[in-house]
Parts: C-alpha cells; sequence; structure tokens
C-alpha cells in the first residue's frame, strides 16, 4: 500500500440537512481513516464545538460540509493527478524516528527541509505531517479573522461576510484531515506497515497491518456513539500551536507497538477484542477531540490583533 449557515438554505433542504446530521450522530457505517473514520473525526468534532463559536459553523450546513470534507486530501491521491499526488503525499505522516534524528524539529516546513538535504536525507521519505496541519490551521485562523472583522463592519449578511465564512469552514473540513491521521499510530512511524528491523516479540512483517486496523477492522466494528462517548472535555490549547500538534503526534506515537501487540492477538481479525475495539475508538476519540479543539483555539485567535508586518520583519 502507498503512504499516504453563512448562507440561507430552502427550508426543505435545511430539515434535511438537519435530519442527516442526526442520523449521523447516531448511526455511522464506518470505513476507517480511509474514508468514513476521517468523516467520523470531522463530525464529531464540529458537533461539539463549544457554543461560543459563531453560529455558521454550528449549522447543520457546516456540520454537513466540514463531515464531507474529512476525506478530501486523499481525494488528491489519485494517478490522475500525479504532481498534485507526489507533492502532498508526504503531508499525511511523519517518522519521528527519522525526523528526531536530525534535532529538534524547526518551526518552518522548509528550514526542516533544509535540515534534512544537509543530512542526505530526502524530506518528502521522512514526511510534512506536523507543518501542513499547521499551515492548514493558520489558513482557518486567517480566515476567522477575516469573518470577525467583515461580520462586525459589513454584518453577518454581507455576502463578503457569508463567503469568508464558507472559506473557514472548507479550511476546518481540510484541516480535520491532517488531525485524524494524525491520531493513526501508523502515520507516525518507519513501522508503518510491518515491522522492520530486530523484532524479538515476533510482530507481523506483512504489509497488511495498516488497512486491516484502520481499514476493514473499523469498519465492522466501530460508530460514532462509542468514540464520541471517549472525547475529552472542549479546551482552548494553550501556547504555540506547532508545539502542541507536536506533542500530540508523539502521543500517538507511544502506541505503535500496542497496534503491533493488538494485531498479534488477533484484535484487528473480524469483531477483534474488546480491547482492540477500546484502543481504536479512544484513536478516532483523540482525533476528533484535537480538531475540535485546535478549530475553538483558532476562533479565539482570530481576535488578536496582528502583529505590525515590518517589526515582525
Amino acid at each position: 500500500m502507498s503512504r499516504h449557515g453563512c448562507f440561507i438554505l430552502p427550508t426543505r433542504l435545511a430539515a434535511g440537512l438537519t435530519a442527516v446530521a442526526l442520523i449521523a450522530a447516531s448511526s455511522l457505517p464506518a470505513w476507517a481513516w480511509g474514508n468514513e473514520g476521517h468523516r467520523m473525526i470531522n463530525r464529531l468534532a464540529a458537533m461539539a464545538l463549544p457554543t461560543d463559536v459563531p453560529a455558521f459553523l454550528r449549522t447543520p450546513a457546516a456540520i454537513y460540509e466540514i463531515d464531507w470534507l474529512g476525506p478530501e486530501p486523499d481525494r488528491w491521491r489519485s494517478p490522475a493527478e500525479p504532481e498534485l499526488n507526489a507533492a502532498q503525499a508526504p503531508e499525511h505522516y511523519i517518522d519521528l524516528e527519522l525526523a528526531d534524528a536530525l534535532g529538534p524539529l524547526p518551526r518552518r516546513r522548509f528550514d526542516f527541509e533544509a535540515k534534512a538535504y544537509a543530512a542526505g536525507q530526502r524530506p518528502e521519505k521522512i514526511g510534512l505531517q506536523p507543518w501542513e496541519t499547521t499551515e492548514v490551521w493558520e489558513r482557518l485562523k486567517a480566515a476567522l479573522r477575516e469573518y470577525r472583522h467583515l461580520a462586525a463592519t459589513a454584518g453577518p449578511r454581507n455576502p463578503d461576510t457569508i463567503a469568508a465564512g464558507q472559506a473557514a469552514i472548507f479550511y476546518a473540513g481540510w484541516l480535520g484531515h491532517y488531525v485524524g491521521d494524525g491520531s493513526q499510530p501508523l502515520h507516525t512511524t518507519v513501522q508503518f506497515n510491518g515491522w522492520t528491523g530486530p523484532n524479538p516479540h515476533g510482530y507481523t512483517t506483512s504489509h497488511e497491518i495498516h488497512w486491516q486496523f484502520e481499514g476493514p477492522f473499523v469498519a465492522a466494528n466501530l460508530r460514532a456513539p462509542e468514540v464520541q462517548a471517549r472525547m475529552t472535555p472542549p479546551r482552548a490549547i494553550e501556547g504555540d500551536m506547532f508545539d502542541s500538534y507536536v506533542a500530540y503526534l508523539r502521543r500517538t506515537a507511544t502506541y505503535v507497538e500496542r497496534v503491533y501487540q493488538l494485531e498479534k492477538a488477533g484484535g484487528f481479525v473480524g469483531a477483534g477484542t474488546a480491547e482492540s475495539r477500546e484502543f481504536t475508538a479512544e484513536r478516532l476519540a483523540a482525533g476528533a477531540s484535537m480538531l475540535r479543539d485546535m478549530i475553538y483555539t483558532a476562533w479565539l485567535d482570530s481576535a488578536q490583533p496582528v502583529p505590525d508586518a515590518h517589526a515582525a520583519n
């Protein structure tokens, strides 16, 4: 496998979208992080946004759009668009073992890429996940800042205000894909699809574990209510977002060996085990919780004044 209401709706359509959102909360056929798992993460995050987030982000239409956009970056991974596929494939993962061998992670993508090249490494072979995620989060924050300005000066029903809100919804959905990837332990490691190197515990070396875990097993066994029940309470993320997101990836990476242990015990075959179902629900919930908190923090941070560009330079 490869690595991988801001507008007025007609009454009947609005009612239909409301019904979709309610049904989605209770009955979800899952198709892993590859498709429905991403949609589940995005949907649960959007539905759990605090009430001080503006209403346009919490309408049934917005929830549905954020849900739909969960798998969007995977839709760009087609051989029909080879340049796009090649350019963005490394943004879905980071092999932390390889990245950490280069020293502390720089905050900026190009600084990391220069560091990798200087060490004789190809950055796209290591992965660019935290940089892409932070950049999309900053796009969301910028769109919400523009929405704030336009809502205050032109009013919430102004077409420009509505357009700014639509942009924010898109960025929130796009962001969700990478945050979801970041909750899957096999997106953080060189051991992404079969154990390599010394293997004293006899973990599988088959190139099937990645999809077996996040694909058929999730499709057969995971549903939204059990994931939702494991989400953490909403919070604003304190401090630097890049550092906070890297810490999130490092927490995810601590579960790499647990995935292999569960696979060895037959945890991803059929209904698996109580332990494997609990573990997978917790990982999906971690992604939904982090996405909700990142969207919330983008809204809060969008109220901060923009630093003077000349002073920053």
